[in-house]
């Protein structure tokens, strides 16, 4: 089964205005959906699009302005929960 694909970008424009506490958000959206096997989760140094972020991209798509405060809502509406 292909995985799919998490990037949250991790440099320092999108860090510093809150994709650590994201980060965290996801990790624990993962293991409480049971995905950690669908999903591959990682990191970039930068997604090269600091003014729309904080950025993550799913299966190839890219979300701008997330925060831990929308990222649960959008995890949702991938995943179908």
């Amino acid at each position: 089964m292909k995985k799919t694909e998490i990037v949250i970008c991790l440099g320092s424009s999108c860090f510093s205005r809150g994709n650590k506490m994201t980060l965290r958000v996801i990790q624990d959206y993962l293991l409480e959906h049971n995905l950690k096997d669908r999903v591959f989760f990682h990191g970039a140094h930068c997604l090269g699009e600091c003014e729309k972020g904080p950025l993550l991209q799913i299966g190839g798509k890219r979300y701008e302005n997330v925060t831990a405060d929308n990222v649960t809502a959008l995890l949702n509406s991938v995943f179908g929960e």
